[in-house]
C-alpha cells in the first residue's frame, strides 16, 4: 500500500490548507473521512465474499468425495450381502437335503413367572408386609365387614 508517514500527512495538509482555504477544511476532511471508510467496507465486504465462495467449494468437493465414499461402502455392503446370501442359501439347500438326525429342536425360552401384560410395582411384597402397607384393594364397606365381630350364636 501507500506509505504515508507523519511528514508526508503533515505536507499534504499544509497543501489542502493553502488551496481549499480554512473555511472549508473541516466539512472536506468529513467527506474524505466518509468515502475511506465507505471503500474499506467495500473492500471488506468483497474479501468476505470471495472467501464464502472458496469456502462453499471447498466443502462442494467435501461432499462429493464423501458422497463417493459413501456408494462405494453402499456398493461393497451390497456385493457382500449378496455373496452372504448365496452361501447361506447353498448351506440350507445342502443341510435340507441331508438329515436334520444331527440338531436338536429346542423351543423359545420363557422365563416361567414373566406376565408382559401384568404391572407389578417396584416395592417387593416382603418390604410391604414388613411395613404394613395394603397390598390388595378393597371398598371401604367390604373392609368394614372383614373386621366387624360376628355375633355369637347362641342356641
Amino acid at each position: 500500500m501507500i506509505d504515508l508517514g507523519i511528514s508526508k500527512i503533515a505536507l499534504i495538509g499544509a497543501v489542502a490548507l493553502i488551496v481549499i482555504g480554512p473555511e472549508k477544511l473541516p466539512r472536506l476532511a468529513r467527506t474524505v473521512g466518509t468515502l475511506l471508510g465507505k471503500a474499506q467496507r467495500y473492500v471488506n465486504d468483497v474479501k468476505q465474499e470471495v472467501n464464502r465462495s472458496m469456502e462453499l467449494d471447498e466443502f462442494r468437493k467435501m461432499k462429493e468425495t464423501v458422497q463417493d465414499a459413501a456408494r462405494d461402502v453402499e456398493s461393497s455392503i451390497r456385493t457382500g450381502a449378496t455373496d452372504f446370501e448365496k452361501s447361506w442359501s447353498d448351506t440350507a439347500t445342502s443341510t435340507t437335503s441331508d438329515s436334520l438326525s444331527g440338531f436338536e429342536v429346542f423351543p423359545e425360552y420363557r422365563h416361567p413367572k414373566k406376565k408382559w401384560r401384568l404391572k407389578r410395582g417396584a416395592t417387593p411384597q416382603w418390604f410391604k408386609a414388613r411395613s404394613g402397607v395394603r397390598t390388595k384393594a378393597q371398598s371401604g364397606a367390604a373392609r368394614v365387614a372383614r373386621f366387624r365381630p360376628q355375633p355369637s350364636r347362641k342356641a
